[in-house]
């Protein structure tokens, strides 16, 4: 089935991770044959033949650099410069994958239109580009306004205005405060250009001022339910009533701490946390039994975030693996038409109201 994925970071695997993308995820796998530089050496499941071969025809794309201030422990650029050019050398490197034929980027209705009808239209998937929509993952490169118009010139479409800690215009995952001046104005221009909203990392006093000033679109690329993972980084019940008000789409995540409780860190593994698919269904499940209906999830699987088969579902071997999903749905009760909102429908019914 046509499946989109809400939350890949491309570019990042790709440049950081040194990965080519274009080889299949078992080759690189076989380059990275005792690296220990990163966790996940060995054992990525993303890229470009497995997307293919798991008829994901379309994702949302990242851009991400954090700033750091001096006093913050967690990895990042010294200063907003810095990390905008490091988001300019990842949008650097979509280009390159366009001009290659790998990818196309999707940045308004006709351009998605046209994208579905092609991956659409029965024949293989071995030559399609894998389409994608250019998002920001937290808003620290973002040097003024003025950088968030530059960007939405380059196709930019969905700002998450916060990652990880204190941010320069919201503070995200495992930090605490309200939207600042600097934020308030970001997230009003991000209305003005008809920009995406991206509540996944927004920490709690921040995502409910995004709700109270923002009256575009909002969506929640990759997040879980707090409910079955008791975690700032996850929504709460409360949070997911609002998202689903605002008609907003909830991607499922992958990354295994967010979907089973007690994971520890480079000690738990998926097998002994008993760590399937089937988890991440629980918190589609969840979403789907607050809203009464299958219309605000979706998939959002941040499979390639810097961490792979270390930390991801036991019974998923690559990003292909993704079809598996539709007759784990179906075991579930869940009808053909819940299944195809889930795979694909909903996010293209999400993009279809916010671009018209």
């Amino acid at each position: 089935m046509f499946t989109i994925d809400a939350h890949l970071d491309l570019s990042m695997n790709a440049l950081e991770w040194n990965r080519d993308l274009r080889q299949p995820v078992m080759a690189i796998r076989s380059r990275e044959a005792g690296l220990q530089d990163k966790p996940d050496r060995a054992k990525g499941v993303v890229a470009f033949p497995e997307l293919r071969k798991g008829n994901i025809g379309l994702v949302v794309a990242t851009q991400i650099g954090r700033y750091v201030a001096p006093d913050n422990p967690l990895p990042g650029w010294h200063s907003p410069e810095q990390a905008w050019a490091q988001t300019q050398g990842q949008l650097a490197w979509y280009k390159a994958m366009e001009d290659a034929g790998e990818m196309v980027m999707i940045k308004d209705l006709p351009a998605l239109e046209q994208h579905i009808a092609l991956w659409n239209d029965g024949t293989p998937n071995d030559n399609k580009p894998i389409g994608y929509i250019l998002s920001l993952e937290g808003a620290d490169s973002l040097v003024t306004l003025d950088h968030l118009h530059r960007a939405y010139q380059n196709g930019l479409r969905a700002v998450g205005p916060a990652h990880y800690g204190p941010g320069r215009y919201a503070n995200g995952t495992d930090a605490t405060g309200h939207l600042n001046e600097q934020g308030r104005q970001l997230v009003r221009e991000m209305e003005k250009l008809n920009m995406i909203l991206d509540a996944t990392h927004l920490c709690d006093d921040a995502f409910w001022d995004a709700m109270d000033i923002f009256n575009g679109a909002v969506w929640a690329s990759h997040n879980n339910c707090r409910a079955l993972v008791d975690h700032n980084r996850q929504f709460s019940d409360d949070m997911i009533k609002t998202l689903v008000q605002k008609g907003a789409v909830i991607g499922g995540a992958l990354d295994a701490w967010m979907m089973v409780p007690g994971w520890v860190r480079a000690q738990s593994t998926p097998e002994g946390m008993h760590c399937n698919l089937e988890k991440l269904i629980d918190h589609m499940d969840h979403i789907c039994q607050i809203a009464g209906n299958s219309l605000h999830v979706g998939i959002g699987t941040d499979l390639d975030g810097a961490f792979g088969k270390e930390q991801c579902p036991y019974d998923l071997e690559t990003i292909a693996d993704l079809q598996k999903l539709p007759d784990m749905l179906s075991g579930r009760g869940y009808k053909a038409a819940d299944i195809e909102n889930i795979m694909h429908g909903n996010w293209l019914r999400f993009l279809r109201h916010a671009w018209k």
